[in-house]
């Protein structure tokens, strides 16, 4: 058997039999100082900017993810992600929250799918080879945002490919109809994040954020939802990618992971989810 195909087969393996990682809690009063993954420290603010108000009753900084929560695998973090609560403040200190419940892995080197792909290197890929943590923004069809987040693995990370809204629909709202035609129905909730790049608008995620640290950063950060407890195997579905035809055997790959029976999922795979899944 050939190094690609047993890359291929050890990737579904993965995929379909491993079990994500428990993730680990970080203070939220983390060093207000720390530098971001991108080199700087203008994103970070004090502790108590940082403190979430989402969980009342809850020690304030119990909740938010730290770096040793990224430090894992690509698979295990993108079905670690599932759940998690991401959390956006606003230069106007407006809080938007919605929780990941769909995401892709893109494992770099014979990926083919993966802009690192190979081992490719570029200015635009750069932060996929950063350390775990490191959000990764590029640009779609010219116009659209798609946000990831690098992992253990060289060039790898996985896409954030849907929330389900939890905190500041409204605003959410206004920042997707500002694409929208004039006259357009008003959106769902379940319509807001469905998709990687509804994803951005309604967080108000730009390319500004490319090479930030979602374990430091005090715009966006991850959060541990003490009311969801860790998915079980058979709540997890494992599908294909989307929109990944031209990767040859690398497209039918079962590398995307959603919450099964969620409604703000993306796409749905019918076929994935009638297949069995092992604990």
């Amino acid at each position: 058997m050939s190094s690609r195909k047993r890359k291929l087969t050890s990737a579904v393996a993965e995929a379909v039999h491993g079990q994500a990682s428990p993730p680990r809690l970080q203070p939220v009063s983390s060093p207000a100082g720390a530098a971001p993954a991108g080199g700087g420290s203008e994103h970070t603010r004090s502790p108590q900017s940082l403190a979430s108000p989402y969980f009342p009753g809850k020690e304030k900084g119990c909740c938010r993810l730290g770096e040793d929560f990224f430090n894992q695998p690509c698979i295990s973090l993108a079905k670690a992600f599932l759940g998690k609560v991401l959390a956006r403040r606003r230069a106007d200190g407006t809080v938007l929250r919605g929780r990941v419940v769909e995401t892709e892995a893109y494992l770099g080197g014979e990926d083919r799918a993966s802009h690192s792909a190979g081992g490719r290197r570029t200015e635009r890929n750069a932060a996929m080879f950063m350390r775990p943590g490191t959000i990764y923004v590029y640009q779609i069809y010219g116009i659209y945002l798609c946000m990831n987040v690098s992992s253990q693995g060289e060039g790898a990370a996985v896409l954030l490919r849907s929330l389900e809204p939890l905190q500041g629909q409204e605003v959410m709202r206004e920042l997707r109809g500002a694409r929208r035609k004039p006259g357009s129905r008003p959106l769902k909730d379940k319509e807001l994040c469905n998709g990687p790049s509804k994803l951005c608008q309604a967080l108000d995620v730009s390319r500004g954020f490319d090479q930030r640290d979602l374990a430091r950063d005090g715009e966006v950060w991850l959060e541990q939802d003490p009311d969801t407890p860790s998915r079980a195997p058979q709540d997890i579905v494992c599908a294909p990618r989307v929109g990944i035809d031209s990767a040859r055997e690398w497209a039918a790959t079962p590398l995307r992971f959603y919450v099964r029976g969620n409604p703000c999922v993306s796409v749905l795979d019918r076929a994935a989810e009638k297949q069995p899944t092992t604990p």
